[in-house]
């Protein structure tokens, strides 16, 4: 099914989340941003068209037509583009996706889930705010645990210490990059199969 407003069409919605500015690549908190750029290489796109104040792109995927969204507000206002995107398509929560870091979840783990709260992450607090529903998948990407010795906001904005770790972290965007493309072709099940295989023996790891 295809949702359309003043002629545009899409059937899905990826949005991407982190920091915009060379000051914050690479950094943890931009693991929804690499995560796009894995995509990129995937869908043979270029997220790079400005719009609702954000980097966009259109990509065909399983023969669905997906938009791509790397929001430019900084991490704690992310739903405000998320909200202008989902007033001007109409669609339904289960076609919305939302990826990001997760400091609650181990470094190289993804999850996928068909909703939920915020946690501890401020731009999926801003989104829950502006768009005023929970019921819509959101894939983690685990950079922690945080050591005791780092404030919150500095573990998160810091950059990988080891080569070891910038590898666990680089198999782990190509993870979720996939899963992100399988429920875009395939549905929401076949998303969390790759998403959550990387949790097998974790309590509750294909979940909703």
């Amino acid at each position: 099914m295809f949702f359309r407003n003043r002629g545009a069409a899409v059937a899905w919605v990826a949005v991407f989340l982190g920091n915009p500015g060379a000051r914050y690549e690479g950094t943890r908190h931009n693991a929804g941003f690499m995560t796009a750029d894995a995509i990129e290489k995937s869908a043979g796109v270029k997220i790079n068209r400005i719009k609702f104040n954000s980097l966009t792109a259109v990509a065909s995927i399983g023969g669905q037509r997906v938009f791509l969204m790397k929001p430019q507000t900084f991490m704690n206002l992310s739903g405000e583009s998320v909200q202008a995107l989902t007033r001007w398509y109409k669609l339904p929560p289960e076609n919305l996706l939302v990826v990001f870091d997760d400091v609650d979840l181990p470094l190289g783990k993804t999850r996928l889930r068909a909703g939920g709260g915020a946690g501890t992450h401020n731009g999926m607090r801003s989104i829950l705010e502006t768009y005023g529903r929970q019921d819509f998948p959101r894939l983690r990407v685990g950079i922690g645990p945080k050591p005791e010795r780092f404030e919150l906001a500095d573990f998160v904005l810091s950059h990988y210490a080891t080569a070891e770790e910038r590898k666990i972290q680089f198999d782990a965007f190509l993870r979720a990059a996939d899963a992100a493309l399988a429920w875009a072709a395939q549905g929401l099940e076949a998303a969390m199969r790759i998403a959550n295989a990387a949790n097998a023996g974790d309590e509750n790891s294909i979940d909703s």
